[in-house]
């Protein structure tokens, strides 16, 4: 089968984009270079087409009780408008994805619309439906990735552009909050999220206007190598390396998002998370920051000064803020806390580095 291609994949070509293949999708990866692209998004603005992120919208009397469900934090907190970050675990409570949960905006209905990483939507779309007739909920739930583009328009600029494309209507957006509104006359549902950092909005638009509201922000296009420089500044999770059900199992307190889960609610997996709160963890996700030479990769083993195990890493990069290598990845809790000066053995040769707890940079 061949790869899913979001809406603008010519127009973005054209542009002189390379591409990559990432979760099924051919998206593009830079369209000068990563470190231009970076510097753009911390210094004034850049936009990313992220339309390889999946939508699922759930509706219906049984809606809110049926995410509740299916995710470890508390759908019933949202208000209309509201946003939350939470995750989607197995009866075990390992982690099988991170999603934003949305209520919208309120239309005399109870409806919900979560994101899914790159490639899960088929599989979250099972997954609620399943786990729905079992229950025997009144809920409708729609995999509607492919009628949605999705934009990220991330920056300390981010603001002054939509509200120039908005007519100001996302100035009156608080953060971790969303609306229905007009982008350069295409109506968009658009939330004061994102993965970079740096204050922004994310635009949802229907799949076959994506090239207007594209072209309705004029700043610097960005691809996914410097959205993934600029998410391990900050210290983000990425899903299917920083955690993966199979090759890198790991529960939310693991992961360091503990503070997603609400063990008041009955998800599934609640009662295996509960015991792992109650008995700790032996590795956290932490930072690690290099003083020597080199680049810190995923799978690269930390040690101590004598040699010893204390975890692996599963990202790193040079920090195009810092100029300094940065990587993260799972050590020892009780070997390794913040302040411990470890080794990343770097193509077998042990680099000094210090336990640091991101984000790297101050935001």
């Amino acid at each position: 089968m061949g790869l899913r291609k979001p809406p603008l994949r010519e127009t973005h070509a054209s542009q002189g984009a390379s591409f990559t293949e990432f979760g099924g999708w051919d998206m593009p990866v830079e369209f000068d270079s990563i470190r231009t692209e970076h510097a753009a998004v911390r210094e004034s603005a850049g936009l990313f087409d992220v339309s390889h992120m999946g939508e699922i919208e759930v509706s219906g009397p049984d809606a809110g009780p049926l995410l509740n469900r299916l995710t470890t934090n508390d759908v019933d907190e949202l208000e209309p408008g509201d946003t939350q970050y939470s995750c989607i675990t197995d009866e075990d409570g390992i982690i099988l994805d991170d999603t934003m949960v949305f209520r919208l905006p309120d239309d005399g209905d109870s409806r919900y619309l979560f994101i899914p990483n790159a490639g899960h939507d088929a599989e979250m779309y099972t997954r609620w439906v399943e786990y729905r007739d079992e229950w025997d909920l009144d809920a409708t739930v729609r995999n509607t990735t492919e009628e949605w583009a999705m934009f990220a328009l991330q920056g300390p600029d981010a603001q002054d552009l939509a509200a120039e494309a908005t007519e100001g209507a996302t100035r009156d957006i608080p953060r971790f909050e969303a609306t229905f509104l007009d982008v350069a006359g295409v109506r968009s549902f658009a939330s004061r999220t994102g993965y970079t950092g740096e204050d922004g909005f994310e635009f949802l638009c229907p799949w076959g206007d994506a090239e207007t509201v594209w072209e309705a922000f004029d700043c610097q296009p960005c691809g996914l190598g410097s959205r993934d420089t600029l998410r391990m500044e900050m210290g983000f999770l990425l899903a299917g390396q920083d955690f993966d059900p199979e090759e890198e199992p790991r529960t939310p307190y693991e992961a360091g998002v503990g503070w997603t889960v609400d063990l008041d609610t009955e998800f599934v997996g609640r009662d295996a998370l509960e015991a792992v709160e109650r008995e700790g963890i032996d590795e956290r996700f932490r930072g690690v920051q290099l003083q020597e030479r080199g680049v810190p990769r995923h799978g690269y083993e930390v040690v101590d000064a004598d040699g010893d195990h204390l975890g692996h890493l599963t990202s790193g990069t040079m920090s195009p803020t810092l100029g300094e290598p940065i990587g993260l990845g799972y050590l020892s809790d009780e070997e390794a806390p913040p302040g411990t000066r470890v080794r990343v053995v770097v193509r077998g040769e042990p680099k000094q580095a210090n336990v640091v707890t991101p984000p790297f940079i101050d935001k």
